[in-house]
């Protein structure tokens, strides 16, 4: 495959080697603007890709990486953080806090540490993908691997799992019992 030929994803491309990540960047044609875009781009279920979602919880970012077949609830997240509020980030919000567009963001290459919830929903996937800088760009990766590279932390942030079924056998990990503020929920 021939290098990423946007600049903010050859960036991202060379965080993920440099992490050790041994999926490839890919560009999709068609683009990846949402879940069932890159689904059907990818041909997999739509629940295998982790979509970025950004949260404003009182003026600080919060990264939320969940199923594309599953909806975060934010009171959930709000109790989970001990917080009275999360709401969705502008895109304003989003391109400062992480210096991507909306319907894009890698869950790495951010200016600074962005607390990141990474749903349990996930696990249920042999592979997911993610986005890589761009609402073109993805990249394929494990539940597993997302937590580490965020520093993220395992949480259920929606009811029940993904419409589109599981890929391996198994319930997902337990979830985060508490995060008290989302600077706890990772770098």
């Amino acid at each position: 495959m021939s290098r990423p030929t946007h600049p903010r994803v050859a960036a991202i491309a060379g965080l993920l080697a440099a992490a050790g990540v041994p999926g490839r960047v890919r560009e999709l044609a068609e683009g990846a603007h949402t879940a069932a875009a890159a689904a059907a781009g990818l041909g997999v279920p739509v629940g295998a890709i982790a979509n970025s979602l950004v949260f404003d919880v009182g003026g600080q970012p919060l990264l939320v990486l969940t199923s594309g077949a599953h909806r975060v609830d934010v009171g959930r997240v709000a109790t989970l953080l001990g917080v009275p509020r999360v709401r969705r980030a502008s895109a304003d919000f989003v391109r400062e806090h992480t210096g991507q567009p909306i319907g894009g963001v890698a869950p790495v290459g951010h200016p600074a540490p962005i607390g990141t919830l990474v749903d349990v929903e996930l696990a249920r996937y042999e592979r997911v993908w993610a986005a890589a800088g761009h609402p073109s760009a993805v990249f394929p990766t494990t539940y597993d691997e997302l937590l580490q590279l965020t520093g993220g932390t395992p949480a259920e942030v929606g009811d029940g799992p993904p419409t589109d079924g599981p890929t391996t056998d198994g319930p997902p990990p337990d979830s985060l019992a508490t995060v008290t503020h989302p600077a706890a929920v990772g770098p």
